[in-house]
């Protein structure tokens, strides 16, 4: 009897393992996938507002401009300008993300004449006083996480993936993330940030999506919820091109002072 037992909790732990596997398995196939949809695109020039807003309802606007390089093998490389108001234009943000280590970080501040390398251990930091973190500014690489299948939801009316993916950095401001994404297309809907504490810090959601050189799909509302502090920030393009010319030269720690 009791080997009869024994046999049946080894056949029970035996598939609770290969169910577990599955979804790890299945979690990585769908991050692989939605990462070949959104590959390929070379280059692109956008502008954009950041609406930041409180607690108590006021708002700030914000106007951006982002150049990004698409890097073969590895992260991309972005150029964030900012041109309004009056008291942050000229600051500049450059990122070189990285697949298999810690991303390179720079932010030029006009009044200081002077760039500021950001730390990995900084990176869970507010942006500019948004409610992005500098870690949330980086390019989507497979390496950055482990993912996990945890089934299928709607999400704004629209058949998902439920995707988590726990960083592998150890310095990142989160112990995991839940994604939502399109089955058709595979482009996040909505993400959830969890804390060190485990507990729901963010929400982002993904709306207004628009289709480019017939491939590429961008949102062109994005809206990161704090749920801790009763803070949003709200980027919204107005204007994005691909294939514009850029190269590596565009995205320097000298292309910091001169971006205008």
């Amino acid at each position: 009897m009791m080997l009869c037992v024994a046999s049946t909790l080894s056949t029970f732990a035996v598939n609770a393992i290969a169910a577990v596997d599955a979804k790890l398995d299945k979690g990585l196939a769908i991050a692989k996938e939605r990462k070949l949809r959104d590959s390929g695109w070379q280059d692109s020039k956008a502008s954009l507002s950041m609406v930041l807003n409180n607690a108590q309802g006021e708002s700030s606007d914000r106007k951006i401009r982002i150049n990004t390089l698409e890097i073969t093998n590895d992260g991309d490389k972005s150029l964030t300008i900012f041109d309004e108001p009056r008291d942050v234009k000229g600051t500049a943000f450059l990122s070189f993300a990285h697949a298999a280590k810690p991303d390179d970080q720079w932010l030029y501040l006009p009044a200081l004449k002077r760039v500021k390398r950001i730390a990995s251990r900084n990176k869970s930091g507010p942006f500019m006083g948004s409610e992005f973190a500098y870690e949330d500014l980086s390019s989507f690489e497979i390496e950055k996480y482990r993912f996990k299948y945890l089934g299928d939801e709607q999400q704004q009316g629209q058949s998902s993936y439920l995707i988590e993916q726990i960083p592998t950095d150890q310095y990142s401001g989160y112990t995991k993330q839940l994604v939502w994404l399109d089955k058709e297309h595979y482009r996040p809907l909505k993400m959830e940030f969890y804390d060190r504490k485990n507990t729901l810090l963010k929400t982002l959601t993904f709306s207004d999506y628009a289709q480019y050189l017939d491939q590429y799909w961008r949102a062109h509302t994005m809206t990161m919820v704090n749920h801790q502090t009763g803070k949003s920030t709200t980027l919204t393009t107005h204007d994005i091109a691909f294939q514009v010319g850029l190269s590596d030269s565009d995205f320097s720690q000298s292309s910091l002072k001169r971006a205008r």
